[in-house]
């Protein structure tokens, strides 16, 4: 009788770590970013959840030289980020995603969210000053250093 439970219970964790190691190891899809409905931007969608104001509207004086822009990579505690931004008309008119945290499915769903928010801020604004993504905080850190470090070069 004993001899059953002992099977049956490695039966059980060997399943388990079998699935676990299945879920670290498979590299996740992104979604892609969706339009916003409402007027809101998502950056001002958090800030209002929070109870917080959201930052005052900068129209940026700087014009960027045409170009694609790979930033630094930077150190966003679950992983690494690493932008490209690319500029056309000197303006921002994409960033991507080279690098991000991808080894936990917390960091795959957090990310999933974010990342979106975080290009479509850097265009709104057109610089690296966006701002920080709430339960997201280390990778929007990273994001705007990365982004810095790219538009530095333009």
């Amino acid at each position: 009788m004993h001899l059953k439970k002992l099977i049956l219970g490695i039966g059980v964790l060997g399943v388990f770590a079998v699935y676990s190691l299945g879920i670290r190891h498979q590299d996740p899809l992104i979604a892609k970013p969706s339009s916003l409905t409402g007027s809101q931007s998502p950056a001002t969608a958090s800030t209002a959840a929070s109870g917080g104001t959201p930052p005052a509207a900068s129209s940026p004086s700087t014009m960027y030289k045409d170009g694609t822009y790979t930033g630094s990579v930077a150190d966003a505690y679950y992983g690494n980020v690493e932008v490209k931004a690319t500029i056309t008309n000197g303006k921002i008119t994409d960033v991507s995603f080279l690098q991000y945290p991808k080894t936990h499915a917390t960091s795959v769903m957090i990310n999933q969210q974010a990342m979106p928010y975080l290009k479509q801020e850097a265009i709104k604004a057109q610089s690296a000053n966006v701002q920080v993504i709430s339960g997201a905080t280390f990778t929007s850190q990273a994001f705007q250093q990365s982004l810095q470090a790219a538009l530095s070069q333009a």
